[in-house]
């Protein structure tokens, strides 16, 4: 069984808000899917699907962000995961990433966020497969970045504009998930780790690898 996770914070105050991206992703899964993450198992809302082929098991920890890692490693040893590399997908947040794209990662150091370092940390290893799903401004004409402001803005609720856009980047996670369990995360870079209105000439060094 695969486990695909979302990162985000319990709370009606949190859900639309840029850091429960993750969760946002995994609830678009399931609806796809026709199921609701009602169970609860590894101190995390839980449901099982089929996606792909492939039987998964859906998951939201319930932990708050900074301790992820607590209800991920108990699933983990729950499910017997023995290769958290190839069975376990992990989608959230990345305010490094403007908003409208995503990129998908085999592993990689946190950034900065607290929820992958809980992750890691409590697995012991960074070799994990991650989509990162991009809150971050849009960057102007002339190329410069607009910093969004950390903190505050990643726990405050999106504007309709940018739910907008959202909308359509959980559609591309949904199917970036369903790539890596049919062709694999190489497949899954090359089709994903670019802007959906970039020029083929314009991926060069944003595959991730």
């Amino acid at each position: 069984m695969k486990l695909i996770v979302g990162l985000g914070n319990p709370g009606i105050e949190y859900q639309f808000t840029p850091h429960n991206a993750g969760f946002l992703a995994v609830d678009r899964i399931a609806d796809d899917c026709g199921v609701s993450l009602t169970n609860r198992r590894g101190r995390a809302l839980t449901a099982k699907a089929r996606l792909a082929g492939e039987e998964i098991l859906l998951a939201k920890p319930e932990t708050f962000m900074n301790l992820s890692g607590l209800s991920v490693a108990a699933l983990v040893q729950e499910l017997d995961i023995a290769i958290p590399s190839t069975d376990l997908i992990v989608l959230y947040d990345e305010l490094a990433i403007p908003l409208g794209t995503i990129r998908i990662r085999e592993r990689g150091s946190a950034n900065g966020h607290n929820g992958v370092k809980s992750i890691s940390g409590a697995l012991g290893t960074e070799e994990w497969l991650r989509i990162r799903i991009g809150v971050g401004k849009p960057a102007l004409e002339d190329g410069r970045e607009i910093k969004a402001g950390g903190k505050d803005y990643l726990l405050s609720p999106f504007r309709k504009q940018e739910l907008a856009v959202l909308d359509e980047v959980l559609d591309r996670a949904r199917s970036a998930v369903e790539v890596v369990l049919t062709k694999g995360v190489g497949a899954a870079m090359n089709e994903f780790n670019r802007r959906p209105d970039e020029p083929e000439k314009g991926t060069e060094g944003l595959n991730g690898k």
